[in-house]
């Protein structure tokens, strides 16, 4: 059984650990924040294209027989 560490030397470690951390500058945030808003346009923009194109194929090879 692991010894339970009390909530004071929990948020001492919590609080040390948290200061290692190498947060991001603001540009950053906001560089991969757009980078993530422009990869989804794609990927949004690619999916209904190709959901389109496979609707349409499907129809045209179920309409032929009609």
């Amino acid at each position: 059984m692991a010894s339970k560490t009390n909530p004071f030397t929990f948020l001492q470690q919590v609080r040390s650990e948290t200061s290692k951390v190498t947060w991001p500058s603001r540009r950053e945030t906001t560089i991969s924040t757009l980078m993530v808003f422009v990869m989804v346009s794609f990927a949004a923009a690619f999916f209904f294209g190709a959901d389109q194109l496979m609707g349409w194929l499907m129809s045209l090879i179920l309409n032929v027989g009609a």
